[in-house]
């Protein structure tokens, strides 16, 4: 039998975060940054209703989310987009903008998508150099050349959990050639309450050369049902949508999130649970020498450098006893370093009382 011929990519495939053990069950899946106190009630009583229509397509326009959207962030709803995620909104910028021979720049440890979509439509990507797992402006206006056509940054950035505060992204624009299209991911913005950050959406919104992406997946706690948006001007907006899919965001997706985003008092919740579990564990960490980034987002990338045990060590101990800890050597290629996501307080209590056990 012939199969006929495909392009192909020399591109190394995501990996998320593993989910199974063989057979164990009950496992606490700290692995994804996923949300800690699942999705808000309101969700939940909706996914309930025995009277949604899921034989006819989702609106193509996901018209009611947008206008949520677009009241509850005071932006204007002819400048968003809807995707199946946000990694659908980075495929089709990438689709837009590049053609082989471009070069986009992103921080050497960023979320592995910016990396592979861009490499899917044939662009180049330049790495530019972190300072101790932080993002540098320096570093990235280095990397810039004629060719370059996208920067991506996430902030606060995946895996590192280091941000940029406000004086260093409007830097940033500055510094970057007008024609350079920036890319803001603020995938975690909801958890910050540090004093120097401000929202990517917040800092461009009437910016025509930068496009902010938001996500459901993370303290919304939609991950399972695929669905962000995207923020930019007119003109790209407008040219996105001649390139989407039809149906690309399902109807349970959109009433879901539109639902998600009235409940403010669930996120309230969340950002408080995170703060105070995140602190709670990164101090009982430290006294074992493991050491993390600032509290930030819903995760801690750890550092086992001064640890008597190394990274791996632990991560395979843990998982022995059904606790799933994110490796960073897959795609990231950071040695010794392991990403935590803070779940909720039973999971971290399992968490640190499988430690206790490793460490004694």
């Amino acid at each position: 039998m012939t199969v006929p011929k495909f392009k192909k990519f020399r591109i190394e495939a995501y990996k998320p975060g593993k989910s199974r053990i063989g057979k164990a069950k009950n496992i606490i899946k700290l692995s994804a940054n996923e949300s800690a106190l699942g999705v808000s009630s309101n969700v939940k009583k909706l996914l309930n209703n025995k009277n949604l229509i899921l034989s006819k397509y989702p609106d193509s326009k996901t018209q009611v989310l947008r206008k949520e959207i677009s009241n509850r962030f005071n932006c204007d709803f002819n400048k968003i987009i809807c995707g199946a995620g946000s990694d659908e909104i980075i495929q089709m910028i990438c689709q837009l903008y590049l053609r082989p021979s471009d070069e986009v720049v992103v921080p050497q440890y960023s979320f592995l998508m910016y990396r592979i979509y861009a490499q899917i439509v044939g662009a180049k990507v330049i790495f530019s150099k972190e300072k101790n797992f932080k993002v540098s402006v320096t570093e990235i206006i280095k990397k810039v050349t004629k060719k370059t056509k996208i920067v991506f940054i996430a902030n606060p950035n995946n895996p590192t959990g280091t941000y940029l505060n406000k004086l260093q992204l409007l830097e940033l624009r500055k510094k970057l050639k007008k024609n350079i299209l920036l890319v803001m991911d603020d995938a975690y913005f909801e958890y910050m309450k540090n004093k120097d950050y401000k929202s990517s959406l917040d800092l461009f919104k009437n910016k025509d050369n930068v496009v902010v992406i938001r996500t459901f997946s993370k303290i919304y706690g939609l991950a399972s049902l695929r669905v962000g948006w995207g923020y930019g001007s007119k003109k790209i907006i407008n040219a996105m949508n001649i390139i989407k899919p039809p149906f690309n965001v399902n109807q349970v997706a959109q009433v879901a999130a539109t639902v998600a985003l009235k409940d403010r008092n669930f996120i309230r919740q969340s950002v408080k649970h995170n703060i105070k579990e995140a602190n709670k564990v990164k101090k009982f960490l430290e006294k074992l020498d493991i050491f993390s980034n600032e509290v930030t987002a819903n995760f801690l990338l750890l550092n086992f450098d001064k640890c008597k045990f190394s990274a791996n060590y632990v991560l395979n101990k843990l998982q022995s006893k059904g606790v799933i800890l994110r490796s960073l050597e897959d795609g990231y290629n950071i040695k010794n370093k392991l990403r935590l996501t803070i779940g909720s307080k039973i999971e971290n209590t399992k968490f640190i009382k499988e430690i206790k056990v490793i460490f004694s």
